[in-house]
């Protein structure tokens, strides 16, 4: 009777061990997150992240329409997490015949992010000007003033890499992961990541 109560668990605990092969103790294929424990459900950068990255572009400057010189500089970058997009305010310095002397201001852009697989980076997308203030003196070429600005910052960070993932962060044993949803959080950018 006892040796057959101890031949009983002797075979549970055989059961409930992992199997080992060559060696090497194997466990279940239970889930996702067994298999890989090493690659992170996502990642988050923080706003000084996206800052530094920003940051690389400016000073800035280019004529418009060959009426302007737009000097664009000091970005400050914003998260703006109830809108889920990435807000850039920065210096504007403008010149012009036009004008009899020029014109210091600022413009606030906005924009959504995305994932560009090509480059493995997350981008700037579709960035859209949401202000421009240069001041009532000028008010009769804000018209033209706020066309220039827009022209000139959007092209300036359409598309624009704020984080690029390196190759090792999106592989692991020969399966690939990638992107997928991003959320601006108030303090960071979350990036989701999932199997491709």
């Amino acid at each position: 009777m006892t040796d057959r109560f101890a031949r009983r668990r002797v075979l549970r605990a055989a059961l409930a061990a992992p199997l080992v092969v060559a060696g090497v103790a194997v466990a279940p294929r239970a889930s996702h997150a067994a298999i890989f424990p090493f690659i992170p459900n996502h990642y988050t950068f923080s706003q000084k992240d996206v800052q530094r990255a920003v940051a690389r572009k400016f000073p800035y400057q280019r004529a418009v329409a060959q009426l302007f010189s737009l000097t664009l500089a000091n970005p400050v970058v914003a998260l703006l997490a109830d809108a889920n997009r990435v807000a850039v305010t920065m210096d504007a310095h403008l010149a012009s015949p036009f004008l009899t002397r020029p014109v210091d201001g600022a413009l606030t852009l906005s924009s959504q992010l995305a994932y560009d697989p090509g480059s493995l980076s997350v981008t700037l997308k579709d960035p859209s000007v949401d202000r421009v203030d240069v001041g009532a003196n000028v008010a009769q070429y804000a018209q033209q003033i706020d066309a220039a600005a827009t022209l000139a910052a959007t092209q300036l960070l359409a598309n624009y890499p704020i984080y690029t993932f390196k190759p090792e962060q999106l592989q692991f044993a020969g399966q690939h992961f990638e992107p997928g949803t991003i959320t601006i959080l108030s303090n960071g950018i979350r990036v989701q990541i999932v199997e491709r």
